[in-house]
C-alpha cells in the first residue's frame, strides 16, 4: 500500500476499491459512461460505478478474484472498447509507470493512486498525459479496519498530450453523496 505502512503489503497489491473512493471521481464522468476496467480485481469498482449509472464494457484482470472477470495482462490489451479505462492500479512504480502510458495511448485513462506522486521526480516525464487530478484523502482499504490508509489519493486522468494544463479537484469540490442518499 503506501510508503508509511508497517503492513505486509497484499500480493499484487490487491486492495477493492471500496465505495467512498469512488464518489469524488463521479461528477468527473458523463452521464451512462462506457468504461474498461483493466485491473479487476473482485470487481469492486466495477460494481460501484454501475450502480452509479455507468456501463462496463470489459474488465479484466492478471489474476481475476471472481468469475465473471477475464483473465488478461493489462499490457495485452489493444483496445478500450469504451469510453475510457477506470481502474485502482497496482501502485508499484514498475508495473503504474509503464500502465500510465500504455492505457493513455489507447483511450482516457482514470486511475486510483497516491496522490504524492504528481509532486515527485517520477512523474515529470508522464505530466504531458495528466489531465486531472481529484484529490480524495486517506482511504479505508480495508473492509472493517478502523484505519484509513497512510497515504493521500487521487483519482488522476491521463490522456493523449494536447496541453500543459492539469486541472486540480480539491477535496469537497463537489459533493456526490447526495446523489446517492447519504
Amino acid at each position: 500500500m503506501g510508503k508509511r505502512s508497517s503492513f505486509v503489503r497484499k500480493d499484487r497489491d490487491f486492495y477493492p476499491t471500496p465505495l467512498p473512493a469512488v464518489y469524488p471521481l463521479l461528477p468527473h464522468l458523463d452521464s451512462e459512461t462506457a468504461f474498461v476496467e483493466p485491473c479487476a480485481g473482485d470487481g469492486a469498482l466495477v460494481e460501484h460505478l454501475e450502480a452509479a449509472g455507468h456501463q462496463c464494457l470489459g474488465s479484466s484482470d492478471i489474476e481475476p478474484q471472481v468469475e465473471w472477470i477475464d483473465r488478461l495482462d493489462v499490457f495485452d490489451l489493444e483496445k478500450c472498447g469504451g469510453d475510457v479505462f477506470i481502474t485502482n492500479p497496482p501502485w508499484d512504480r514498475m508495473i503504474l509507470h509503464p500502465l500510465i502510458t500504455h492505457l493513455s495511448y489507447i483511450a482516457p485513462t482514470w486511475l486510483l493512486f497516491d496522490g504524492d506522486w504528481a509532486h515527485t521526480k517520477q512523474a515529470v516525464q508522464f505530466l504531458p498525459r495528466l489531465k486531472k487530478i481529484v484529490s480524495i484523502g486517506r482511504v479505508k482499504w480495508i473492509e472493517g479496519s478502523s484505519s484509513t490508509g497512510k497515504d493521500n489519493c487521487a483519482w488522476h486522468l491521463f490522456s493523449s498530450p494536447e496541453s500543459d494544463q492539469i486541472l486540480f479537484f480539491g477535496r469537497g469540490h463537489k459533493n456526490p453523496l447526495h446523489d446517492f442518499g447519504e
